[in-house]
């Protein structure tokens, strides 16, 4: 048996360390591999921390909520009551939800409310205030900090969909415990080891925006607002994927196969091209775009470096 054949066909027979060490080896895989429930989240949220420390931090708060997700997963599958979840075809409500969320918080960030649609002209040119947090003139260019406690909510929901490294959790290894008390451990190991990676990640996105010479305001005003344009444009990207999958369930199955029995790497198909979308398209748009206003912008205030 080769070693992909070991993880991702695990024999009989394993011990309760051997199942844990195991999982905790799929969310390393898991957390370096292309997934669209991680990689545009921890984008996101890491870039808009700007410094290797608040990306990092943005990593482990996502990445908790997603732990917490997959204990509950791991429980279910125990009790045989995970595939309830694959013949309700919930990937496109996953998308729906976590772009909503995307939409919130990217919202929030660029206006300064949860809830900014670009209607004004319905509303005779005049500006609608409703759920608008009070600001000071001349702060509509100031984009606001990322939400930790937003990151924590994402992680949660978007653990729901049900990938290739989900279901060798809940239908091969959870089962497998002698006990409903041991299932949820199935999925804290697992979600450790995407931690560990969603951490490095998120020090890595963090620091694409480190780069230059650059004082802190410029690098502060450049990761907040391409977090910003990023959740927001990345959010109405999910949302419209979610409702056409959601619609159309076999499009999930349309696509190319790459010959790797790697999940994430093993598909060219809707979550892939989303990645490539929200994370390449948008993300690096908003990221030139933050860095040509910044410049314009002339942010001068401090000469000192993040750290």
């Amino acid at each position: 048996m080769s070693l992909l054949d070991f993880l991702f066909s695990p024999p009989a027979g394993l011990t309760l360390v051997e199942i844990l060490a195991l999982a905790a080896i799929l969310g390393l895989l898991h957390g370096i591999t292309p997934d669209e429930h991680t990689w545009p989240i921890t984008f996101s949220y890491a870039i808009g921390s700007y410094s290797t420390r608040g990306g990092m931090r943005s990593g482990f708060v996502f990445s908790a909520g997603f732990t917490a997700q997959r204990a509950v997963l791991t429980t279910l599958g125990y009790l045989g009551l995970a595939s309830v979840l694959l013949a309700t075809h919930l990937d496109g409500v996953i998308y729906l939800l976590v772009g909503a969320l995307m939409f919130i918080a990217g919202s929030y960030i660029l206006h300064g409310r949860y809830l900014h649609l670009p209607l004004d002209r319905l509303f005779g040119g005049r500006e609608h205030h409703s759920g608008r947090a009070e600001r000071r003139p001349g702060d509509e260019d100031t984009p606001r900090p990322v939400s930790l406690r937003m990151a924590l909510g994402h992680g949660f929901i978007a653990g729901w969909g049900i990938g290739g490294y989900a279901a060798i959790l809940v239908f091969v290894l959870a089962p497998r415990v002698s006990s409903i008390l041991l299932a949820p451990l199935v999925g804290v190991a697992f979600g450790l080891g995407t931690m560990a990676m969603q951490v490095i990640l998120g020090a890595v996105f963090a620091s694409l925006i480190r780069r230059g010479r650059m004082t802190s305001d410029q690098v502060r005003f450049i990761g907040q607002k391409t977090a910003g344009r990023t959740l927001y444009f990345g959010g109405f990207a999910f949302v419209a994927i979610g409702a056409v999958v959601t619609a159309f369930p076999a499009l999930l199955a349309a696509g190319l196969s790459t010959g790797t029995s790697i999940p994430n790497l093993d598909f060219i198909g809707v979550a892939f091209l989303l990645i490539i979308v929200v994370v390449g398209v948008i993300g690096g748009w908003s990221l030139l775009m933050a860095y040509r206003e910044s410049r314009r912008m002339g942010h001068s205030a401090s000469s000192e470096r993040p750290v």
